[in-house]
């Protein structure tokens, strides 16, 4: 089989891509392990996704098709620091229509996937694991692990922060542990949320409630690794009053409706984002901690930005020529740095139990909340900024 670009992995920033490279005249081959699934309940994976990435499912067809019932604006956000501090954010006095959208991780990959199976340039390949990649001045090749041959002109590496095709391709990462888990589940509310999200950064690490319909949250906690595992193991109940006193019972009485889950934070920076014929796009590219809430929006910008990268070219250019690659890293680079370092020292910033750090941290808070100009250039700059 021969395509133009393939796809390693149907993950969202992948599926996306796929998506995006519709109405193209360009072959698409997608290798994924296995098809999405849809969870029984609500899935304890919650992304946050910006206005700006609002627009771009829109452009490709995905948003208008998702269950609007199983989603919920952010209109206000409430940050807390650890000793008084405090940061107010209103989609209303920054001129916005919201701040975010709420919505799970399986809702958004099962669209994609029924959407790219009905596109007529691209072929799924799953289920399919890849075992061998080599690389030449013509062609990407790629052999399954059943023995079948793919080539490409241009491979792309949406296969995750554990990416197969990166390590094949012999791309270096360097991890940085962050020695936390993020612990994630869902609540009924005794209090409405009235669609604000509120986050603290607490001495036990960052603990974020983001709003969902039906006066249900979904919460994330990024804890350190002990107490992450504690939190897991305990009962729903214990876990529920838990959760509701860390944060100051802001939205009452808590009930349990998914189990708690947790997974390993790290920061990871890679090599090098292109090499001839390959490109890394959302989390083969890039880790960030995710008090932003910003990791997935970057695999979307990854897969727009890519994506007119290759469309645009004229029909007598390789997709997978390094100048054309080199051009996508350079518009990918500054704002994944921005946000990884960004949030690297607000993590570092807040973990110190430093007296006079912890001072001048939620003086800083405070002193931005009371100047509103600031506080709502800073909301529109992350818009603008697509992140």
């Amino acid at each position: 089989m021969k395509f133009d670009v393939l796809i390693v992995g149907a993950g969202l920033a992948g599926a996306a891509l796929a998506a995006a490279l519709r109405g193209s005249n360009l072959k698409v081959g997608i290798v994924e392990t296995r098809p999405p699934a849809r969870p029984d309940g609500w899935d304890a994976r919650i992304y946050a996704i910006s206005p700006t990435n609002v627009d771009f499912l829109s452009a490709i067809g995905i948003w208008q098709h998702l269950d609007p019932a199983r989603m919920a604006p952010v209109y206000d956000m409430e940050i807390h620091g650890d000793a008084g501090g405090r940061l107010d954010f209103s989609a209303y006095d920054s001129g916005l229509r919201e701040l975010a959208w709420i919505l799970e991780s399986s809702l958004m990959q099962l669209e994609l996937w029924e959407t790219v199976k009905r596109q007529h340039n691209v072929t799924l390949i799953c289920p399919a694991s890849p075992a061998a990649l080599a690389i030449d001045d013509t062609a990407a090749r790629l052999t399954l692990t059943d023995g079948r041959r793919v080539e490409a002109k241009l491979v792309v590496a949406a296969d995750g922060r554990d990416s197969w095709v990166r390590q094949a391709a012999g791309i270096g990462a360097r991890n940085t542990p962050y020695d936390e888990k993020g612990v994630v589940a869902n609540f009924r509310c005794e209090k409405p949320h009235r669609n604000a999200a509120f986050q603290w950064f607490r001495p036990d690490g960052v603990l974020a409630y983001l709003p969902l319909p039906d006066q249900q949250m979904s919460m994330v906690w990024s804890a350190p690794d002990a107490l992450a595992d504690e939190l897991v193991a305990l009962p729903p109940e214990a876990l529920c009053a838990r959760v509701a006193e860390a944060g100051g019972y802001r939205l009452g009485k808590l009930e349990l409706i998914t189990p708690a889950a947790a997974f390993p934070l790290r920061l990871m920076r890679v090599e090098t984002a292109v090499r001839p014929r390959l490109a890394l796009i959302g989390d083969a590219a890039h880790a960030i901690h995710p008090l932003s809430g910003h990791g997935i929006n970057l695999g979307y910008q990854d897969a727009r930005v890519l994506a007119e990268q290759i469309k645009g070219l004229p029909a007598w250019r390789d997709p997978g020529e390094l100048p054309v690659l080199r051009a996508y890293a350079r518009a990918r680079a500054e704002e994944t740095a921005l946000l990884q370092y960004t949030t690297h020292g607000l993590n570092r910033l807040f973990k110190p139990a430093d007296p006079i750090l912890s001072g001048l941290r939620n003086i800083g808070l405070n002193l931005t909340n009371s100047v509103p100009v600031l506080r709502n250039a800073l909301v529109r700059y992350a818009i603008a900024g697509r992140f």
